[in-house]
């Protein structure tokens, strides 16, 4: 697969194991991503082009072209591009399946 090709904006491509799953994002510029806390597994970004910001627990890093960054589980993040977009790739530990629980009753 040639990470760098491909045209669009949002999710563009991914691939799961049993262990991994990688995604590949590209943003338009100054598009951000709503700020959201991951509680389940550690995220690695690579950045392949573009540019932009990610703030990590009110912490800002630079993202940059062959920048990669390691998100904790549990850290609050959002990311924004910079003026020439931003496209990177996610990955992490697989997760097993979304599930519904139900919400306790209140007392």
């Amino acid at each position: 697969m040639d990470l760098l090709s491909g045209t669009g904006t949002g999710p563009l491509w991914g691939m799961a194991s049993r262990d991994l799953n990688a995604t590949l994002l590209a943003w338009p510029p100054g598009h951000a991503v709503a700020e959201h806390a991951n509680t389940e597994v550690d995220v690695l970004l690579v950045v392949l082009g573009g540019g932009g910001v990610v703030v990590i627990d009110q912490r800002k890093h630079a993202l940059a072209p062959g920048h990669v960054l390691l998100v904790e589980k549990g850290s609050s993040r959002t990311i924004r591009a910079g003026a020439d977009g931003l496209r990177y790739l996610s990955v992490h530990k697989r997760r097993g399946p979304l599930t519904v629980a139900p919400t306790p009753k209140a007392r």
